[in-house]
C-alpha cells in the first residue's frame, strides 16, 4: 500500500488533516445536539391562563390579598374559591354572568412573560378589556403594549361565547395567552 491509499482509507484523500476531520465531526455532533434540545424545548412555550385569585397564577406582580380585594370589589366576580390548576374547575355553559373577571395568562418558551387580563362582560358581550403586561424582555414589552392598545378595537361589543382572536398587532404569543384567558373567563363567568 502506498501512502496515498492509506490516506484515502483515513478519509483524508483531499489532503486534509486529522484535526479538520475531528473539528467537522465535533461541529456535526454539536449541531445534532442543538436540534435535539430545540425539539425538546419546543413544547415548553404553551400558553396557559389561571384566575388571578389562583395561588398559582404566576407573575402578576400583585399579592394574593390585593388581587382578592380587587376581584371582590368588581361586580359579579366570584373570588371566594381557590383554584389549583391553570384552568377553572367550572364548566363553560355559554350563559355568562355580568361582571369583571381577572385572569393571568403566561406564555413564552418557559412561561417568562405574562399578561393580566381584566375583562368586563355585560349582556353576554365583552364590554371592555384592560391588559397589564409583565414582560421579560424589551421585545415582549413592545408586543404587549401594542396588543393592549389594539385589543379593545378587536373584541369590544363581541359575544363572549366562542370568541377567539388571531394575531393582534403582530403579537402572536400574547394573542395565544389572551385566548387561553378567554377560555378561563368563560368558565368563571358561566352561570351553572
Amino acid at each position: 500500500m502506498s501512502d496515498g491509499s492509506a490516506l484515502q482509507h483515513d478519509g483524508l484523500a483531499d489532503g486534509g488533516s486529522p484535526s479538520k476531520s475531528r473539528t467537522l465531526k465535533s461541529v456535526t455532533v454539536a449541531a445534532a445536539g442543538l436540534i435535539a434540545a430545540t425539539t425538546l424545548l419546543a413544547g415548553c412555550g404553551e400558553p396557559k391562563a389561571a384566575p388571578m385569585n389562583d395561588e398559582y397564577a404566576g407573575n402578576s406582580g400583585e399579592t394574593e390579598k390585593s388581587q382578592e380585594s380587587e376581584s371582590q370589589s368588581s361586580s359579579g366576580s366570584d373570588s371566594s374559591s381557590k383554584r389549583k390548576s391553570t384552568t377553572s374547575d367550572k364548566k363553560d355553559t355559554g350563559n355568562y354572568k355580568d361582571g369583571t373577571y381577572s385572569i393571568n395568562g403566561q406564555y413564552g418558551p418557559v412561561g417568562e412573560d405574562s399578561i393580566d387580563v381584566h375583562l368586563t362582560i355585560a349582556d353576554q358581550k365583552v364590554e371592555k378589556v384592560e391588559i397589564v403586561g409583565h414582560p421579560f424582555t424589551t421585545i415582549s414589552k413592545n408586543h404587549q403594549n401594542d396588543f393592549a392598545e389594539a385589543i379593545n378595537g378587536v373584541v369590544d361589543g363581541k359575544p363572549l361565547k366562542d370568541l377567539k382572536v388571531d394575531k393582534v398587532a403582530g403579537a402572536s404569543w400574547t394573542s395565544d395567552a389572551f385566548n387561553k384567558a378567554l377560555e378561563v373567563v368563560r368558565q368563571e363567568a358561566s352561570i351553572q
